[in-house]
């Protein structure tokens, strides 16, 4: 049988072709490598540097405090409403949350009042605030403010009026005993710079941010049940607001 050259020829160029094509793949340089992008930061709040709530104790009874609050930050910086007011009998438990004596929850509202009851008469209690949740604000700590003798007087406070740099207000004396009062006190201390420029229906002593107002010569006896008031004009450069408030005879 005879091989044609060109066959034998044609096979060795294409085995040759082959081989050279498998080597050329093998020899080729791999694929640039791709690197993955960075991961975007996640942008940071910044707070503005001011309390995310606020409150203070504008009523006391023998047995309740009231508390007035405002929530001047939303989250991530501060709250949304309701708030949870918890009680403490000292400082110290204030400080550590510890023994909490009672509380209460806020309304539905970001400025307002909520009336804490079922307390102790004649005890001095602080209030710290905190999320239903359980997530707690860690820079309020109010008080103290003391509950009232059973047998003696309340006294709240109303703003009437407000202008930048001083205010009006109206307090209420009011007899929760079962016996008439005869002569009342209220005492308070101011927060800051505030000052009485007026007074009506009522004696006023002062002594630095102390003060005492006492009942006029015609309004000092109270039936059981019974009240009255006396006003004032007070020059501050803060907040219009009276703080917590002391009745005693």
């Amino acid at each position: 049988m005879f091989r044609m050259p060109g066959v034998v020829l044609a096979a060795a160029t294409l085995t040759l072709a082959t081989w050279a094509g498998a080597a050329g793949a093998a020899a080729a340089p791999p694929a640039a490598m791709q690197t993955p992008a960075p991961p975007i930061p996640t942008p940071t709040v910044a707070c503005p540097p001011a309390l995310p709530i606020w409150g203070q104790v504008t009523a006391t009874t023998a047995t309740s405090l009231t508390i007035t609050y405002t929530m001047l930050l939303t989250p991530p910086c501060g709250y949304d409403p309701p708030m949870q007011v918890l009680l403490f009998t000292s400082r110290e438990d204030a400080e550590q949350w510890r023994n909490p004596a009672a509380q209460a929850l806020t309304g539905p509202e970001r400025n307002g009042t909520v009336t804490v009851g079922g307390l102790t008469p004649n005890t001095d209690y602080w209030f710290r605030f905190s999320e239903p949740d359980g997530k707690r604000d860690p820079y309020v700590i109010g008080g103290p403010a003391r509950t009232t003798d059973q047998s003696a007087c309340t006294a709240t406070a109303t703003v009437d009026n407000r202008w930048t740099g001083g205010f009006v207000a109206t307090v209420t004396v009011r007899a929760t005993g079962s016996a008439p009062v005869q002569g009342w006190r209220v005492s308070w201390r101011w927060p800051g710079d505030e000052r009485i420029s007026a007074a009506w229906n009522g004696v006023v002593e002062t002594t630095g941010s102390d003060v005492v107002v006492g009942n006029a010569s015609y309004n000092g006896t109270l039936a059981p049940g019974g009240w009255t008031t006396f006003g004032m004009m007070v020059w501050s450069s803060g907040a219009a607001g009276v703080p917590a408030l002391t009745c005693s005879r």
